[in-house]
C-alpha cells in the first residue's frame, strides 16, 4: 500500500494560497500572491531536496497541475527539482480535464479524487506527494487519505485567502516527526497520521 504525502507553505493564519508567485493564484480577489519568497534559504532548499530525494509518484489536482506545466513542465536547466518534477509519474484528479497529454508523464484521474486516490493508495507502487493542491488536500483528509504532512509554516499572517482547511475536518491526530527552523523563521514540521 502507498502513502500519501502532502507537502504545503502556509501562514500562520493557516493560507495556503499563492505562495509561489503574484499571479499563482488569485481566486476571490486575492492580492497577496507570492508571499512565500522572501523566506527562502539554503536551510529550506536543502530540506526540499531531501523530501525530493525519495522517489515517489506526484498527486495533483487540475489547477495546480496546469500552473506547475508553466513552472516546471517546459524548463530545461540543471535544477534538481525540474528534473524530479518532469521525470515523475503525474496523477492528476480531474473532473473537467479531458486528458493528461499536456505534461509528459501525466495520468488523469478522473471522477471523485477521494475514490480514485483510495484505489490507487491501494495498489502496490511507489507513494504519492502532493505538493500544493489544498482543495484535493483537504477531499482526502476528509476521506482519511493523507497519511503525512510536510508544512513550511511561514512567519506571517494574511487575513485573507484560501485556507488550508475551511470549514469542518475531522478529527485526525498526528505526531510530530521532524521539525527544522530556516535561518528566516520559517518552521518546516513533517506530522505521521497516529
Amino acid at each position: 500500500m502507498r502513502q500519501v504525502n502532502a507537502t504545503l507553505s502556509i501562514t500562520l493564519d493557516g493560507v495556503v494560497q499563492g505562495p509561489g508567485r503574484p499571479d499563482e493564484d488569485t481566486r476571490g480577489g486575492f492580492t497577496h500572491g507570492g508571499w512565500g519568497g522572501t523566506y527562502n534559504d539554503q536551510v529550506m532548499g536543502m530540506e526540499m531536496g531531501r523530501s525530493m530525494s525519495k522517489p515517489t509518484d506526484m498527486l495533483f489536482g487540475h489547477r495546480t497541475w496546469t500552473d506547475f506545466i508553466t513552472a516546471w513542465g517546459n524548463r530545461k536547466d540543471d535544477n534538481p527539482f525540474t528534473a524530479h518534477m518532469n521525470a515523475a509519474t503525474k496523477y492528476v484528479c480531474s473532473r473537467t480535464l479531458e486528458n493528461a497529454d499536456a505534461w509528459q508523464n501525466s495520468i488523469l484521474l478522473e471522477g471523485d479524487a477521494a475514490g480514485t486516490v483510495a484505489k490507487l493508495k491501494a495498489e502496490d507502487g511507489k507513494d504519492l506527494t502532493i505538493i500544493g493542491s489544498a482543495t484535493l488536500v483537504r477531499d482526502l483528509h476528509a476521506a482519511g487519505l493523507v497519511d503525512t504532512y510536510q508544512l513550511l509554516i511561514h512567519p506571517l499572517t494574511l487575513g485573507t485567502g484560501m485556507r488550508l482547511f475551511e470549514g469542518p475536518a475531522p478529527l485526525t491526530e498526528f505526531e510530530l516527526t521532524d521539525s527544522v527552523t530556516t535561518t528566516k523563521g520559517v518552521i518546516i514540521a513533517r506530522y505521521t497520521r497516529k
